[in-house]
């Protein structure tokens, strides 16, 4: 059976709303995040890569993390990791100080640290702040894996750090990590498709992109799965495949495809920020037929 996680099982990795002109749409993002917790997430979170975090400054992140935690009850996650650990540690006490429940601490990317620096930086970013940490592992951007030696000596000894976002598509590894660290240590699936796999290992959920239009058959899979009604979490992830093989590609990278189908639901989301423009004709027609697929009328 699934543990409940203590942000819930459901967490919505959310778009970052621009306005026509490319601005920062705080009045969007917290209509965004309300019909989110209205609509199957038990938390939210803001400024990762789904929220285009490098296209944001660092000034444009308080704002919204800020203005969301003010328009929603739900738990709001600030992404505050960076490339560098004193960047990474002045966004965390920013995100702390704008009301985030807690903070999402990617691997620094591109420089590609040793698994010595990986812990010195987790651990140094962790000590800064009172906010529970979730370490994120996604080694398809970042450059670099967290070994799982690694995090099971972050979860053993330092107290704030409480799971993972894991990424990885490392299934053994994820495996292992469940079974050898503390008791309260939440694996989070990083990736929607690995959801049902990680959730079958031990996990307590995902962070997820298609929860945007399909939280809540993310959370009838989790809850079915917990009840030890595996078919019936079967069948909701047999519901999403479509959604997987749409929100993101090599011609239309996340999150193109969310914000399109943000936009076909009526949500105020503009599009992205280059570099991720210009955005290939025919997208929003996709996302109605993904949608129209999960909703069973056909699109």
């Amino acid at each position: 059976m699934a543990n409940m996680g203590r942000w819930g099982a459901v967490v919505t990795a959310m778009v970052t709303p621009f306005d026509d002109g490319g601005a920062l749409n705080l009045d969007g993002a917290a209509t965004l995040a309300r019909w989110l917790a209205d609509h199957g997430s038990d938390a939210l979170v803001l400024a990762g890569s789904t929220g285009e975090s490098m296209s944001l400054s660092d000034t444009e992140k308080f704002d919204l993390w800020r203005a969301v935690a003010r328009a929603v009850t739900i738990p709001v996650i600030a992404s505050s990791g960076t490339a560098d650990t004193a960047h990474s540690i002045l966004l965390s006490q920013q995100a702390e100080r704008a009301g985030a429940a807690g903070l999402l601490v990617v691997t620094p990317y591109y420089n590609r640290p040793h698994q010595a620096g990986l812990d010195a930086h987790f651990r140094a970013v962790a000590a800064a702040t009172d906010l529970p940490v979730l370490v994120y592992d996604i080694p398809v951007r970042t450059g670099r894996r967290v070994d799982t030696d690694t995090m099971l000596a972050l979860a053993r000894d330092v107290p704030n750090i409480v799971g993972v976002k894991d990424a990885s598509g490392d299934l053994a590894g994820a495996a292992r990590l469940m079974a050898e660290a503390p008791d309260g240590f939440d694996v989070y699936s990083g990736d929607d498709t690995t959801t049902l796999p990680l959730l079958a290992l031990g996990a307590v959920g995902v962070i997820s992109v298609a929860a945007h239009w399909g939280g809540e058959t993310f959370a009838g899979m989790t809850s079915n799965f917990a009840k030890g009604d595996t078919e019936a979490a079967r069948e909701c992830n047999a519901s999403l495949l479509a959604s997987y093989a749409f929100q993101s590609s090599e011609d239309t990278p996340n999150p193109m495809p969310a914000k399109a189908m943000c936009r076909v639901m009526g949500l105020p989301v503009g599009h992205c920020r280059p570099p991720l423009m210009p955005e290939p004709a025919g997208l929003e027609e996709r996302a109605r037929a993904v949608l129209g697929r999960l909703r069973g009328d056909g699109g």
